[in-house]
């Protein structure tokens, strides 16, 4: 056997070693793709069977909902215009004075 052929060999041999690193692995990783994600989502969820009750909700009236909405909205304090030919530079690239 020549030198020449026994590197072919060697090298043949390797390559087929390393041949099943090369199988794919995504059937099983698809079989559980989103599952966390779904489960969280579920988890989530107190009443699964709420979507399908239809009869209305009672408890608060139009009034009080309203007045609780605008005292919600109103906690914040006004928000200030933003001066003419001002631009949004956001806070970690803003440079101190």
């Amino acid at each position: 056997m020549t030198a020449s052929l026994q590197i072919r060999l060697s090298i043949a041999a390797v390559l087929a070693l390393l041949l099943p690193a090369c199988a794919a692995t995504t059937p099983e990783n698809d079989a559980r793709f989103g599952l966390s994600v779904r489960a969280t989502l579920a988890s989530q969820v107190a009443d699964p069977a709420a979507v399908r009750n239809t009869a209305p909700v009672s408890g608060i009236d139009g009034r009080a909902a309203r007045g609780a909405l605008q005292r919600y909205e109103n906690s914040f304090g006004k928000i200030e215009a933003a001066p003419a030919g001002s631009a949004f530079v956001p806070m970690g690239l803003a440079v101190p004075n």
